[in-house]
């Protein structure tokens, strides 16, 4: 099984002849449904894992929309974009750290999104909590400068 599962939303809205990123002015759309991240599902698979005796910490990172861009301008959602060839090479890179039993993530892409949704899950299991907490921020980093890109849709 794969170590991480991108969530892709489904390309019906294009086949429609709808742009991506939402109608023709680029606005997003609103969603019928939710796209399913569940962090929960993340933690028992690592829980699962036969060398989970070897863990000490277990931590979570949950990337939501916020109504505000970093130069503070209202957003009313965004869209991410991943690079999987690159985050496989993030992952690998960061699953061999000393201490770290497994990385999951999951990036809810491709998919218009609004303040509050759920864009990233990122869980890190490892030995101590120096090398888990490193491990993290450094994989979170990664991601964000190297892996995706993202679209803001302002108010």
């Amino acid at each position: 099984m794969s170590a991480e599962r991108l969530i892709l939303a489904s390309a019906l809205p294009m086949l429609a002849g709808q742009k991506p990123g939402g109608d023709e002015l680029g606005n997003p759309k609103e969603r019928e449904a939710s796209v399913h991240m569940d962090a929960n599902e993340l933690l028992q698979r690592i829980k699962q894992r036969s060398d989970f005796h070897q863990a000490g910490m277990i931590l979570c990172h949950n990337g939501v929309v916020r109504a505000t861009s970093r130069d503070g301008r209202k957003v009313r959602g965004l869209r991410v974009s991943v690079d999987r060839e690159m985050l496989d090479r993030v992952l690998e890179r960061h699953k061999a750290r000393a201490g770290i039993l497994e990385i999951l993530v999951e990036i809810n892409a491709d998919t218009d999104l609004k303040v509050g949704d759920d864009v990233m899950y990122l869980v890190v299991a490892g030995d101590i909590r120096e090398n888990v907490i490193a491990t993290l921020a450094d994989t979170l980093d990664a991601i964000k400068s190297t892996v995706t890109q993202k679209t803001e849709f302002f108010v």
